[in-house]
């Protein structure tokens, strides 16, 4: 077995030890994914195929793809899996399968920065119409539980003197402004699910979600983090472009998979959770983490000047809600995350070193 696969098998296995007796009410059950393909998709199918192997629990999903093919090259063994089956089409308008389902995951539209820049129409009508369609199909399928991966973006700026932002905070994005497309658009799918969830016997659940790091994570995004892992994979140096004060905090896909199917299950109807870590750091203490995750360290440069004034805009969710409810917790360090994610990556070759 491989050192990425290695990586993987661990980690799934921490995922079904989390709480097998949860995870066993979902025995036999059918499920529809939207975005199963993408990060968070690729971890949910991960661990739909773990609970399969290592508890039995006979789950059968369909997931909604654009690119059927293209999914298969990144991931041969959850494409040829048995209990899979992929359906090709936009989250926008697919054909609804003429099945009944126990669980819809809507997990499409990922926060691209080129979509939002660049085709901010299109990015809007995605995630409001996909929305307003997966929440149709969950209806129509008998679906108990329908869960929406939303989004911290929906807070707007959060407030300087804010150290971690709430679900009860109900300050927002600028509507005028173009940037906020992306913002906007998980509001409104919010409200769509507070429609939707009016009447009729299904369960909505909203996962608010912050910054991640793992396996399947984009290195040649937006993700600061995930840029600093390939440029340590290529041999360094790690570049900040900005100058490194921003904060943010970072969960890992084992914690996000736990998180993420606690609250399909348990989370309460209607009910939003703030899902991400606590732990704050700036992005330069996050380049020079990564930098020290393995020997060689190599070095970090920061573009921009690290002394300017002003106050450093932030990005960290309070999780109170999701400890003292679900009784959830943030089981894998930063450190511990980015030596996983680089492992799997430098085992993978995807990024070979250029010294």
């Amino acid at each position: 077995m491989s050192t990425s696969e290695n990586t993987l098998a661990s980690d799934l296995r921490q995922v079904c030890e989390a709480n097998p007796a949860l995870w066993r009410e979902l025995r036999g059950n059918r499920l529809f994914v939207t975005g199963g393909t993408g990060f968070f998709g690729s971890w949910i199918l991960e661990t739909l195929a773990a609970f399969n192997q290592q508890l039995e629990l006979g789950l059968e999903a369909t997931i909604l793809t654009r690119d059927p093919a293209a999914f298969e090259k990144k991931a041969p063994h959850l494409a040829s899996s048995s209990a899979f089956r992929f359906v090709t089409g936009d989250v926008s308008e697919f054909e609804l399968p003429a099945q009944r389902f126990d669980h819809v995951i809507h997990a499409a539209t990922e926060a691209s920065a080129d979509l939002n820049e660049n085709h901010p129409r299109k990015m809007l009508g995605t995630i409001v119409g996909g929305t307003v369609r997966c929440l149709q199909f969950a209806q129509e399928c008998g679906a108990k539980n329908f869960l929406l991966t939303s989004s911290g973006a929906i807070y707007g700026p959060q407030p300087h003197s804010m150290a971690r932002i709430s679900e009860e905070y109900t300050g927002g994005p600028d509507p005028l402004d173009r940037r906020s497309v992306y913002a906007e658009g998980k509001r409104v799918a919010e409200t769509e699910c507070a429609l939707a969830g009016r009447s009729g016997s299904m369960q909505i659940k909203i996962a608010r979600c912050f910054a991640f790091v793992g396996p399947y994570l984009p290195l040649d995004t937006h993700f600061a983090i995930g840029n600093f892992i390939r440029d340590r994979l290529t041999g360094g140096p790690i570049r900040v472009g900005g100058d490194g004060k921003p904060v943010r905090s970072y969960m890992y896909a084992t914690d996000l998979m736990v998180w993420l199917f606690t609250i399909l299950l348990h989370g309460q109807h209607l009910r939003a959770y703030n899902v991400g870590s606590e732990d704050a750091v700036t992005i330069a203490e996050t380049a020079q983490q990564v930098a020290a995750a393995l020997p060689p360290a190599v070095k970090v440069e920061i573009a921009g000047n690290p002394n300017r004034a002003g106050a450093a805009d932030r990005y960290v969710p309070s999780t109170q809600r999701a400890q003292k409810e679900l009784g959830l917790r943030c089981e894998v360090s930063l450190q511990d995350a980015i030596r996983r994610t680089h492992d799997w990556y430098r085992a993978r070759g995807a990024y070979a070193a250029s010294r």
